[in-house]
């Protein structure tokens, strides 16, 4: 049996993945929205995929397994494009009304 600091990262390296493909699978869906409704529906699933990632990223950093420079510019272009998703979601709003 592995001991618990053996498979942390493991674990979290595998819920980073599935964050961060995430994030490019729901956009492609909502790239193919069937409505504005839906459109911003999938972009906050996209808002939450992305957030999670910069999580999964620094629980990394925070338990000494991957150094922070190592992985700054991945976490730098993670908020950006979390950024970029939240300001689609506030125009997609004001163009519904």
């Amino acid at each position: 049996m592995k001991d618990c600091r053996e498979a942390e990262p493991h674990v979290l390296g595998k819920q980073l993945l599935e964050a961060g493909t995430s994030v490019g699978a729901n956009y492609r869906a909502a790239c193919r929205a069937k409505s504005p409704a839906d459109f911003i529906s999938k972009m906050g699933i996209v808002e939450e995929e992305a957030d999670e990632t910069v999580y999964w990223m620094e629980l990394l950093i925070l338990s000494d397994l991957v150094r922070e420079s190592d992985i700054a510019d991945l976490i730098d272009e993670a908020n950006q494009i979390l950024a970029m998703t939240v300001s689609s979601i506030k125009t997609a709003r004001m163009r519904k009304k």
